[in-house]
Protein backbone atom coordinates (compact mmCIF):
# COMPACT_ATOMS: atom_id res chain seq x y z
CA UNK A 1 0.00 0.00 0.00
CA UNK A 2 1.31 3.44 -0.91
CA UNK A 3 -0.09 6.44 0.92
CA UNK A 4 1.25 9.89 0.09
CA UNK A 5 0.84 12.65 2.63
CA UNK A 6 -0.91 15.55 0.95
CA UNK A 7 1.48 18.49 0.73
CA UNK A 8 -0.92 21.02 -0.80
CA UNK A 9 -4.03 20.71 1.35
CA UNK A 10 -5.23 24.34 1.79
CA UNK A 11 -5.43 26.21 5.08
CA UNK A 12 -8.43 28.44 4.50
CA UNK A 13 -8.87 29.58 8.10
CA UNK A 14 -9.69 33.20 7.27
CA UNK A 15 -7.00 34.43 9.64
CA UNK A 16 -7.15 38.21 9.91
CA UNK A 17 -4.42 40.46 8.58
CA UNK A 18 -1.80 41.80 10.92
CA UNK A 19 -1.04 38.63 12.87
CA UNK A 20 1.93 36.32 12.17
CA UNK A 21 1.68 34.45 8.86
CA UNK A 22 2.37 31.21 10.73
CA UNK A 23 -1.23 31.39 12.01
CA UNK A 24 -2.39 30.42 8.50
CA UNK A 25 -1.15 26.93 9.35
CA UNK A 26 -2.93 26.60 12.68
CA UNK A 27 -5.38 23.62 12.60
CA UNK A 28 -8.53 25.43 13.65
CA UNK A 29 -10.48 23.25 16.05
CA UNK A 30 -14.28 23.57 16.37
CA UNK A 31 -14.52 24.25 20.10
CA UNK A 32 -17.01 25.94 22.41
CA UNK A 33 -15.74 29.39 23.35
CA UNK A 34 -12.79 29.28 20.95
CA UNK A 35 -11.02 32.63 20.62
CA UNK A 36 -9.91 32.01 17.04
CA UNK A 37 -12.15 34.73 15.59
CA UNK A 38 -10.79 37.18 18.18
CA UNK A 39 -7.12 36.55 17.46
CA UNK A 40 -6.51 39.83 15.64
CA UNK A 41 -7.82 41.75 18.66
CA UNK A 42 -5.90 39.60 21.13
CA UNK A 43 -2.72 39.93 19.08
CA UNK A 44 -3.00 43.72 18.93
CA UNK A 45 -3.45 43.76 22.71
CA UNK A 46 -0.48 41.48 23.39
CA UNK A 47 1.75 43.63 21.19
CA UNK A 48 1.29 46.49 23.66
CA UNK A 49 2.55 44.39 26.58
CA UNK A 50 6.18 43.62 27.38
CA UNK A 51 6.79 39.89 27.83
CA UNK A 52 9.10 37.16 26.61
CA UNK A 53 7.58 34.22 28.49
CA UNK A 54 3.89 33.32 28.80
CA UNK A 55 1.42 30.85 30.23
CA UNK A 56 -1.82 29.96 28.45
CA UNK A 57 -3.49 28.61 31.58
CA UNK A 58 -6.66 27.19 29.97
CA UNK A 59 -5.46 26.53 26.43
CA UNK A 60 -8.57 24.86 24.94
CA UNK A 61 -8.19 24.71 21.16
CA UNK A 62 -4.67 26.11 21.49
CA UNK A 63 -5.21 29.12 19.23
CA UNK A 64 -3.80 31.70 21.66
CA UNK A 65 -0.88 29.45 22.62
CA UNK A 66 -0.05 29.04 18.93
CA UNK A 67 -0.35 32.80 18.41
CA UNK A 68 2.10 33.56 21.22
CA UNK A 69 4.49 30.90 19.94
CA UNK A 70 4.28 32.49 16.48
CA UNK A 71 5.09 35.84 18.14
CA UNK A 72 8.38 34.33 19.31
CA UNK A 73 7.43 33.93 22.97
CA UNK A 74 8.34 31.03 25.25
CA UNK A 75 4.95 29.41 25.91
CA UNK A 76 3.67 27.08 28.60
CA UNK A 77 0.31 25.72 27.40
CA UNK A 78 -1.94 24.02 29.99
CA UNK A 79 -5.43 22.58 30.25
CA UNK A 80 -7.30 20.51 32.82
CA UNK A 81 -8.57 18.19 30.07
CA UNK A 82 -6.29 15.76 28.28
CA UNK A 83 -7.30 16.27 24.66
CA UNK A 84 -6.39 20.00 24.56
CA UNK A 85 -3.09 18.99 26.16
CA UNK A 86 -2.47 16.53 23.31
CA UNK A 87 -3.26 19.23 20.74
CA UNK A 88 -0.76 21.57 22.37
CA UNK A 89 1.87 18.82 22.58
CA UNK A 90 1.59 18.47 18.81
CA UNK A 91 1.78 22.18 18.00
CA UNK A 92 3.32 24.07 20.95
CA UNK A 93 5.95 21.97 22.74
CA UNK A 94 6.71 20.00 19.58
CA UNK A 95 9.26 21.92 17.52
CA UNK A 96 10.18 19.59 14.67
CA UNK A 97 8.62 16.11 14.79
CA UNK A 98 6.20 15.11 12.01
CA UNK A 99 4.77 11.87 10.65
CA UNK A 100 6.30 10.60 7.42
CA UNK A 101 4.71 8.40 4.77
CA UNK A 102 5.99 5.23 6.41
CA UNK A 103 4.39 6.26 9.71
CA UNK A 104 1.06 6.89 8.03
CA UNK A 105 1.16 3.59 6.17
CA UNK A 106 1.89 1.82 9.45
CA UNK A 107 -1.08 3.51 11.15
CA UNK A 108 -3.43 2.70 8.28
CA UNK A 109 -2.32 -0.92 8.03
CA UNK A 110 -5.27 -3.29 7.76
CA UNK A 111 -4.31 -5.37 10.78
CA UNK A 112 -6.44 -7.94 12.58
CA UNK A 113 -7.28 -6.91 16.13
CA UNK A 114 -7.81 -9.11 19.15
CA UNK A 115 -10.88 -8.61 21.33
CA UNK A 116 -8.97 -6.52 23.87
CA UNK A 117 -8.14 -4.01 21.12
CA UNK A 118 -11.76 -3.48 20.04
CA UNK A 119 -12.81 -1.21 22.89
CA UNK A 120 -14.21 1.59 20.72
CA UNK A 121 -16.13 -0.79 18.47
CA UNK A 122 -17.73 -2.52 21.44
CA UNK A 123 -18.43 0.55 23.58
CA UNK A 124 -19.72 3.00 20.96
CA UNK A 125 -21.56 0.77 18.51
CA UNK A 126 -24.33 2.74 16.77
CA UNK A 127 -23.70 5.96 18.67
CA UNK A 128 -21.50 8.34 16.66
CA UNK A 129 -19.87 6.55 13.73
CA UNK A 130 -20.29 3.60 11.39
CA UNK A 131 -18.93 0.17 12.40
CA UNK A 132 -16.16 0.57 9.84
CA UNK A 133 -15.12 3.91 11.32
CA UNK A 134 -15.13 2.61 14.87
CA UNK A 135 -12.94 -0.27 13.74
CA UNK A 136 -10.65 2.28 12.07
CA UNK A 137 -10.23 4.20 15.34
CA UNK A 138 -9.32 1.01 17.23
CA UNK A 139 -6.88 0.05 14.48
CA UNK A 140 -5.13 3.43 14.42
CA UNK A 141 -4.85 3.49 18.20
CA UNK A 142 -3.21 0.05 18.08
CA UNK A 143 -0.54 1.51 15.81
CA UNK A 144 -0.16 4.75 17.76
CA UNK A 145 1.13 2.81 20.76
CA UNK A 146 4.23 1.90 18.72
CA UNK A 147 5.18 5.50 17.90
CA UNK A 148 7.44 7.87 19.83
CA UNK A 149 5.64 10.29 22.21
CA UNK A 150 6.05 13.26 19.86
CA UNK A 151 4.71 11.32 16.89
CA UNK A 152 1.86 10.03 19.04
CA UNK A 153 0.75 13.62 19.70
CA UNK A 154 0.58 14.35 15.96
CA UNK A 155 -1.34 11.15 15.22
CA UNK A 156 -3.80 11.58 18.10
CA UNK A 157 -4.37 15.24 17.22
CA UNK A 158 -5.10 14.26 13.63
CA UNK A 159 -7.54 11.64 14.88
CA UNK A 160 -9.25 14.12 17.23
CA UNK A 161 -9.73 16.74 14.52
CA UNK A 162 -11.02 14.04 12.16
CA UNK A 163 -13.51 12.86 14.76
CA UNK A 164 -14.95 16.31 15.39
CA UNK A 165 -15.13 17.14 11.68
CA UNK A 166 -17.09 13.95 11.09
CA UNK A 167 -19.62 14.97 13.76
CA UNK A 168 -22.43 17.07 12.19
CA UNK A 169 -22.57 19.63 15.01
CA UNK A 170 -19.15 19.16 16.44
CA UNK A 171 -20.59 17.88 19.73
CA UNK A 172 -21.00 14.45 21.35
CA UNK A 173 -24.23 14.90 23.27
CA UNK A 174 -26.79 12.98 21.17
CA UNK A 175 -26.82 9.30 20.24
CA UNK A 176 -28.40 7.92 17.11
CA UNK A 177 -27.78 6.81 13.54
CA UNK A 178 -24.34 8.19 12.61
CA UNK A 179 -25.52 8.52 9.00
CA UNK A 180 -28.64 10.57 9.79
CA UNK A 181 -27.12 13.89 8.69
CA UNK A 182 -26.45 14.03 4.97
CA UNK A 183 -26.52 17.69 3.97
CA UNK A 184 -23.79 17.69 1.34
CA UNK A 185 -21.01 19.02 3.55
CA UNK A 186 -17.60 17.72 2.56
CA UNK A 187 -16.75 16.92 6.17
CA UNK A 188 -19.70 14.51 6.32
CA UNK A 189 -18.99 12.94 2.93
CA UNK A 190 -15.44 11.96 3.88
CA UNK A 191 -14.85 8.89 6.00
CA UNK A 192 -12.81 9.10 9.17
CA UNK A 193 -9.88 7.45 7.39
CA UNK A 194 -9.99 10.03 4.59
CA UNK A 195 -10.14 12.81 7.16
CA UNK A 196 -7.26 11.30 9.09
CA UNK A 197 -4.89 11.24 6.12
CA UNK A 198 -5.63 14.91 5.48
CA UNK A 199 -5.29 15.89 9.12
CA UNK A 200 -1.88 14.23 9.44
CA UNK A 201 -0.69 16.47 6.61
CA UNK A 202 -2.27 19.53 8.21
CA UNK A 203 -0.69 18.90 11.59
CA UNK A 204 2.65 18.19 9.94
CA UNK A 205 2.54 21.58 8.26
CA UNK A 206 1.56 23.27 11.54
CA UNK A 207 4.77 22.14 13.26
CA UNK A 208 7.44 24.82 13.57
CA UNK A 209 10.24 25.90 15.88
CA UNK A 210 10.37 29.34 17.46
CA UNK A 211 13.69 28.44 19.12
CA UNK A 212 12.16 28.67 22.61
CA UNK A 213 11.69 26.03 25.31
CA UNK A 214 7.92 25.67 25.02
CA UNK A 215 5.97 23.31 27.24
CA UNK A 216 2.59 21.57 27.35
CA UNK A 217 0.99 20.34 30.57
CA UNK A 218 -2.23 18.72 31.74
CA UNK A 219 -3.41 19.58 35.23
CA UNK A 220 -4.88 22.03 37.70
CA UNK A 221 -4.09 25.65 36.91
CA UNK A 222 -2.73 26.30 40.42
CA UNK A 223 -0.08 23.63 39.88
CA UNK A 224 1.52 25.65 37.07
CA UNK A 225 4.89 27.05 38.16
CA UNK A 226 5.01 30.80 38.71
CA UNK A 227 7.47 33.17 37.13
CA UNK A 228 6.35 33.77 33.54
CA UNK A 229 6.12 37.39 32.40
CA UNK A 230 2.49 37.10 31.27
CA UNK A 231 -0.43 34.77 32.02
CA UNK A 232 -3.34 34.54 29.58
CA UNK A 233 -6.50 33.11 31.18
CA UNK A 234 -9.66 31.91 29.47
CA UNK A 235 -11.32 29.76 32.17
CA UNK A 236 -14.63 27.84 31.84
CA UNK A 237 -16.67 30.56 33.54
CA UNK A 238 -20.31 30.17 34.65
CA UNK A 239 -22.81 31.29 31.96
CA UNK A 240 -26.09 32.95 32.91
CA UNK A 241 -28.02 30.08 31.30
CA UNK A 242 -27.30 26.50 30.15
CA UNK A 243 -23.93 25.26 31.43
CA UNK A 244 -20.27 25.32 30.51
CA UNK A 245 -19.55 21.61 30.74
CA UNK A 246 -16.84 20.83 28.23
CA UNK A 247 -16.77 17.20 29.28
CA UNK A 248 -20.46 16.77 28.39
CA UNK A 249 -19.88 18.13 24.91
CA UNK A 250 -16.47 16.63 24.17
CA UNK A 251 -16.28 13.48 26.30
CA UNK A 252 -15.63 11.30 23.24
CA UNK A 253 -12.59 13.38 22.31
CA UNK A 254 -11.33 13.27 25.89
CA UNK A 255 -11.61 9.48 25.93
CA UNK A 256 -10.18 9.08 22.44
CA UNK A 257 -7.13 11.15 23.40
CA UNK A 258 -6.06 8.52 25.95
CA UNK A 259 -8.06 5.47 24.77
CA UNK A 260 -10.23 5.98 27.88
CA UNK A 261 -7.35 4.97 30.17
CA UNK A 262 -8.21 5.99 33.73
CA UNK A 263 -11.57 7.51 32.71
CA UNK A 264 -14.83 6.79 34.53
CA UNK A 265 -17.46 6.03 31.90
CA UNK A 266 -21.10 6.65 32.85
CA UNK A 267 -22.48 3.36 31.54
CA UNK A 268 -26.11 4.39 31.98
CA UNK A 269 -25.77 7.40 29.67
CA UNK A 270 -26.82 6.85 26.06
CA UNK A 271 -23.61 8.33 24.70
CA UNK A 272 -21.28 6.74 27.29
CA UNK A 273 -20.23 10.03 28.82
CA UNK A 274 -17.19 10.42 31.04
CA UNK A 275 -17.84 11.57 34.59
CA UNK A 276 -17.44 15.34 34.88
CA UNK A 277 -14.35 16.41 36.83
CA UNK A 278 -14.85 19.15 39.39
CA UNK A 279 -13.68 22.67 38.59
CA UNK A 280 -14.52 25.57 40.93
CA UNK A 281 -14.94 27.92 37.95
CA UNK A 282 -18.15 26.09 36.96
CA UNK A 283 -20.27 26.89 40.03
CA UNK A 284 -21.58 30.15 41.47
CA UNK A 285 -20.77 29.09 45.00
CA UNK A 286 -17.07 28.62 44.20
CA UNK A 287 -16.33 30.77 41.13
CA UNK A 288 -15.45 34.04 42.89
CA UNK A 289 -12.97 32.32 45.20
CA UNK A 290 -11.54 30.43 42.22
CA UNK A 291 -10.79 33.68 40.39
CA UNK A 292 -9.25 35.17 43.51
CA UNK A 293 -7.02 32.12 43.91
CA UNK A 294 -6.08 32.35 40.23
CA UNK A 295 -5.07 36.02 40.42
CA UNK A 296 -3.18 35.43 43.67
CA UNK A 297 -1.23 32.51 42.22
CA UNK A 298 -0.01 34.56 39.26
CA UNK A 299 0.19 37.91 41.07
CA UNK A 300 3.79 38.51 39.97
CA UNK A 301 2.90 38.23 36.26
CA UNK A 302 1.02 40.51 33.88
CA UNK A 303 -2.55 39.15 33.89
CA UNK A 304 -4.72 38.98 30.77
CA UNK A 305 -8.18 37.57 31.44
CA UNK A 306 -10.48 36.81 28.52
CA UNK A 307 -14.07 37.09 29.68
CA UNK A 308 -17.64 37.49 28.45
CA UNK A 309 -20.61 39.67 29.41
CA UNK A 310 -22.90 36.63 29.65
CA UNK A 311 -20.95 35.09 32.53
CA UNK A 312 -20.81 35.02 36.32
CA UNK A 313 -19.24 36.71 38.25
CA UNK A 314 -19.82 40.09 36.63
CA UNK A 315 -17.18 42.44 35.29
CA UNK A 316 -17.07 44.76 38.31
CA UNK A 317 -16.46 41.82 40.64
CA UNK A 318 -13.53 40.59 38.55
CA UNK A 319 -12.02 44.07 38.33
CA UNK A 320 -12.21 44.35 42.12
CA UNK A 321 -10.56 40.95 42.59
CA UNK A 322 -7.74 41.73 40.16
CA UNK A 323 -7.10 45.12 41.80
CA UNK A 324 -6.25 43.28 45.01
CA UNK A 325 -3.10 42.06 43.26
CA UNK A 326 -2.38 44.49 40.41
CA UNK A 327 -1.87 48.23 40.63
CA UNK A 328 -3.31 48.97 37.19
CA UNK A 329 -6.36 47.22 35.72
CA UNK A 330 -7.60 48.06 32.21
CA UNK A 331 -10.65 46.64 30.42
CA UNK A 332 -10.94 46.35 26.63
CA UNK A 333 -14.34 45.54 25.11
CA UNK A 334 -15.41 44.09 21.78
CA UNK A 335 -18.81 43.00 20.44
CA UNK A 336 -18.74 39.33 19.52
CA UNK A 337 -21.08 36.54 18.42
CA UNK A 338 -20.46 32.95 19.46
CA UNK A 339 -21.72 30.24 17.11
CA UNK A 340 -22.59 26.82 18.50
CA UNK A 341 -23.05 24.08 15.92
CA UNK A 342 -22.97 24.19 12.13
CA UNK A 343 -26.61 23.55 11.24
CA UNK A 344 -28.95 26.31 9.98
CA UNK A 345 -30.55 26.88 13.39
CA UNK A 346 -27.32 26.87 15.33
CA UNK A 347 -27.44 28.95 18.49
CA UNK A 348 -25.83 32.37 18.24
CA UNK A 349 -25.05 34.39 21.34
CA UNK A 350 -24.24 38.07 20.99
CA UNK A 351 -22.05 39.24 23.86
CA UNK A 352 -19.46 41.77 24.83
CA UNK A 353 -16.06 40.14 25.00
CA UNK A 354 -13.59 41.57 27.51
CA UNK A 355 -9.86 41.54 27.91
CA UNK A 356 -9.12 42.46 31.54
CA UNK A 357 -5.48 43.39 31.86
CA UNK A 358 -3.66 43.70 35.18
CA UNK A 359 -0.18 45.23 35.39
CA UNK A 360 2.03 46.40 38.24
Amino acid sequence: MTTQLQQTFPFHNNVCEGIPEQMDRFPRFRYMGSKFRLLEWIHATLLELEFDTAVDAFCGSGAVSYLMKAMGKEVHSNDSLNFPHILSKATISNQKTTLNNEDLEFLLKNRKLCDSSKFIQNKFEGIFYTPQELEFLDRVWFGIRELSPAKQSIAISAMLRSAIKRQPRGLFTVAGDPERYKDGRRDLRLTLQEHFSEQVSIYNQAVFSNKKKNRSSHGDVLSIPKGKNLVYMDPPYVPKSDDNCYMKRYHFLEGLSCYWKGQEIMENSKVKKIAKPFTPFSYRRTAIQAFDDLFHHFADSTLVLSYSSNAFPDLDTLIGLMRSYKKHVEVLCKDHTYHFGTHAKAKRNKVEEYLIIGTS
